[in-house]
């Protein structure tokens, strides 16, 4: 293989393939993933079936493969979930992790790395977080992000692996999993339009304050990072501004179509939620020249209209479906 390869891993996911999106280099990308990919991403890269927690097939890859630069974009990303199912975040994000620095390491594969972490490891703060900021995991997630940092930072300083490390605080955007709050809500409003259910919208803790990206934004962090970011430091992706989940509500009920009304589901509550979350990227604006350039309204716009589209789809092939 060519040494200018570019590998992604978890390709398909909601980062990575917004990141393959962006990068949109299907002679030198290479794109890794457990699953099939989405039609809109099939043609950006070249895909491989790649299991990480199959410690001896990614040796194989790595050493055969020899990229120069990778996203490591692999990984299990859901802070409630993370309490439902410990040893599946921390296979998925800390072990995954390990097999691909092992790889580059026995392979001794001169590459640069990209390792999107999270900002859940700090401890909460009503200020704006900088990377400085004491560190304190609240949650089998945040564990296993603080625990993959860890990992890169001995890979830096013993292996002597490039590796620029990310505290990526909350982003959201088109192809995200209703499971976060953000498209959770949109979700919700487009299925409320197409009248497949009652117009109401179940909702969790609407106090807590987030600090959200739109993830096509974050993605141009990390390309940005990937060139000119510190090897062994890490920046935070953040735009800088706390808002709270109740503004995200009414901002997007706002955009509907119809009349709605909001409950509250207590299943939507997390154990030991983070009050307020909210980053400086002043770091990553120097080393990089970055800033957010996609409005809150803009990204609550495409979010809204991904899961409109997304709902008509479905609506129309469950139709057809019923017909046949």
């Amino acid at each position: 293989m060519s040494s200018s390869v570019v590998l992604v891993t978890g390709a398909s996911g909601f980062a990575g393939g917004h990141l393959l999106q962006h990068l949109a280099s299907p002679d030198t990308v290479v794109a890794w993933s457990r699953s099939t990919p989405p039609r809109e991403l099939a043609r950006l890269a070249r895909w491989s079936r790649m299991d990480l927690l199959d410690r001896d097939n990614v040796r194989d890859a790595i050493a055969s493969l020899r990229p120069s630069h990778i996203y490591h974009c692999a990984g299990v990303p859901h802070v409630a979930e993370s309490w439902l199912d410990t040893s599946r975040v921390l296979e998925g994000n800390v072990l995954a992790t390990e097999n691909v620095l092992d790889a580059l390491r026995r392979a001794e594969v001169a590459c640069r790395v990209l390792l999107p972490g999270s900002s859940a490891v700090y401890a909460t703060s009503n200020e704006l977080l900088a990377e400085d900021h004491p560190l304190s995991p609240a949650s089998p997630y945040a564990l296993s992000k603080l625990a993959q940092e860890e990992l890169a930072r001995r890979a830096f300083r013993e292996d002597g692996i490039e590796i620029v490390i990310t505290r990526s605080f909350n982003h959201t955007g088109p192809r995200q999993t209703g499971a976060f709050a953000a498209p959770s809500i949109a979700r919700q409003i487009a299925i409320i339009e197409a009248g497949l259910v009652a117009p109401v919208i179940r909702v969790g803790n609407l106090d807590a304050r987030r600090d959200l990206t739109d993830v096509r934004d974050v993605v141009r962090a990390y390309v940005a990072l990937m060139k000119s970011g510190v090897a062994g430091s890490v920046y935070n992706v953040a735009s800088g501004v706390a808002r709270t989940i109740r503004s995200l509500l009414e901002a997007l009920v706002a955009r509907s179509k119809v009349a709605v009304r909001v409950e509250m589901d207590p299943s939507r509550i997390r154990p030991n939620d983070v009050p307020v979350l909210a980053g400086d990227h002043t770091r990553l604006t120097l080393a990089t020249g970055w800033r957010p350039s996609i409005s809150f309204d803009q990204m609550l716009d495409d979010l809204l209209a991904y899961w409109r589209e997304h709902v008509e789809k479905w609506d129309r092939d469950h139709e057809q479906r019923e017909r046949d």
